[in-house]
């Protein structure tokens, strides 16, 4: 409380000087413009204080638009204004819970205690099916689909065997080689009566042709964009993105994991090179949950809703062998709770043996960044995964800013040095794992819509395990002693850029 007293003090402060420079300097409109825009800085001020946020972040606003009141006001009305976030999503909310729970997989006590031998993994199923109202199931497989070229193969060829319905959701859409790929299959089976659903945020997939759009509209693809933003400088939808990547075919059948649609995701990008990621193959009773977070996102943005027989089946297919648990877990800003940081949380905290975290961004708040050193402390194996190459400066400098204090607990860090690493999961024990769309960064854990598939004892958990493995042979372990006499010029940007880390 007393720093952010003083964070207050300090913007009032500056303000005032700005103030008086302004009466004696500057004449004329530009005078009331600066004396205008001033004043909506103070009001702003007040009411990030007002909102009881988190004390790291009211800081770093207050720092912010103190000390740079044009950009801090800019970047206020693109970025920061949650105050609008839980009126916005609480229908959503509302009626995403009320059907998750009327669908949910249901299990007996003596069936939970069959398939969880040790106290912390049940605890971790109960958090995160209180957290995301979703049950498990032990009647799905999986399979891990390792970078762009195995992960679109197998999502090309599922897709050329819709017979009823095609789902899908993605972030980023590009109109390139895989896009148009992708599209003519997706042309072609709405054209023989397959249903197609379409759904692509409005911001990732920005630059996407309004000729692809219509080629699929044409063909009888409804598509429709999640989140449009006419007037993004004053409208705050610009903040809360659909960052999911999901595919459900005939309901049988899904996929979710790190890809977007596009070619940089096959390597084909210039600029990144080869693109490491991993995906998920999804086949069995866990689909339903897929289908259920796609329904409610499509019903969110048309009003249509599709919960019905042809695409929920009655009974949820029993026919797949027991392959360990699956839980489809959908984190977003409609949530009460910041429901997979959560769950993130507990999975760090449970750990005897090991955590493994493989993410392109970390941003991490206090809880995580907590977790991962009382882990690294306790003597558990904790290793970070990450890009040596960035694709967003700001964010790349802010995360290395974290790495001093990892590195002194104990955590080891990887620097991945193939190309672009993208991929999105978390180990714990060999035991455990997490995969999925959210990275390890406030945006995924606060802003964004998100979905992960948490696993418990699956084959794809061992496959995983061998990746990581592989990852870590392919990258440039990062020492305390070298980090630390990096040059100063790269401490400045990085400790400037972790400045803005509670507000990317």
């Amino acid at each position: 409380m007393k720093n952010t007293v003083k964070a207050a003090g300090f913007i009032l402060v500056i303000i005032g000087l700005y103030i008086l420079w302004a009466d004696h300097y500057m004449g004329g409109l530009l005078k009331y413009m600066s004396v205008a825009l001033t004043l909506s800085v103070i009001v702003i001020s007040f009411l990030i204080f007002f909102e009881n946020r988190n004390p790291t972040q009211t800081i770093t606003w207050l720092v912010v638009l103190g000390a740079f009141p044009l950009f801090g006001f800019v970047f206020y009305l693109m970025f920061g204004r949650n105050y609008r976030k839980e009126r916005m999503f609480k229908k959503k909310y509302i009626l995403d819970k009320e059907t998750y729970q009327k669908y949910k997989i249901t299990h007996t006590k003596d069936d939970l205690k069959q398939h969880f031998q040790k106290h912390g993994e049940h605890k971790i199923y109960a958090l995160a099916e209180r957290l995301g109202n979703v049950g498990i199931s032990f009647h799905t497989e999986t399979e891990l689909l390792t970078n762009g070229k195995e992960t679109y193969d197998s999502i090309l060829k599922e897709l050329k065997k819709a017979r009823h319905h095609i789902h899908l959701e993605y972030y980023i859409v590009r109109a390139d080689g895989i896009g148009n790929d992708i599209k003519d299959i997706l042309i072609e089976k709405a054209r023989d009566g397959v249903k197609v659903r379409f759904l692509y945020d409005a911001v990732g997939s920005w630059k996407l042709s309004k000729a692809y759009i219509q080629e699929l509209r044409e063909a009888g693809v409804e598509i429709v964009a999640f989140g449009p933003v006419k007037m993004p400088l004053i409208n705050s939808k610009f903040n809360f993105r659909n960052h999911r990547k999901i595919i459900v075919i005939d309901g049988k059948v899904g996929f979710v994991g790190g890809l977007n649609i596009g070619d940089e995701y096959l390597g084909k990008d210039a600029h990144f090179g080869f693109w490491r990621d991993t995906h998920l193959y999804v086949r069995g009773e866990a689909v339903r949950s897929l289908q259920l977070i796609f329904l409610q996102d499509w019903y969110y943005m048309t009003n249509d809703s599709f919960i019905t027989p042809g695409y929920l089946t009655p009974e949820p297919e029993k026919k797949v062998r027991r392959t360990g648990g699956v839980q489809m877990i959908a984190g977003g800003p409609d949530n009460e709770w910041s429901v997979i940081k959560n769950i993130f949380f507990s999975m760090i905290t449970s750990a005897q043996e090991f955590v493994w975290v493989a993410t392109p961004y970390f941003i991490p708040d206090e809880d995580i960044f907590s977790a991962l050193k009382i882990a690294a402390l306790s003597g558990v194996d904790v290793r970070l995964l990450v890009p040596k190459h960035p694709d967003k400066r700001i964010v790349f400098h802010a995360s290395r800013s974290y790495f001093p204090e990892l590195l002194e607990a104990g955590v080891r860090i990887f620097e991945y040095k193939e190309g672009f690493m993208h991929s999105k999961f978390i180990i714990v024990d060999g035991e455990m794992a997490s995969i999925g769309t959210s990275n390890m960064d406030m945006r995924s854990f606060h802003l964004n819509f998100e979905v992960n598939a948490f696993l418990y004892h699956t084959h794809s958990i061992e496959s995983l395990v061998r990746e990581y493995i592989n990852d870590i042979n392919a990258s440039e372990e990062i020492h305390l002693d070298d980090f630390n006499s990096r040059h100063i010029g790269y401490r400045f940007i990085e400790s400037t850029s972790r400045l803005l880390s509670p507000l990317l």
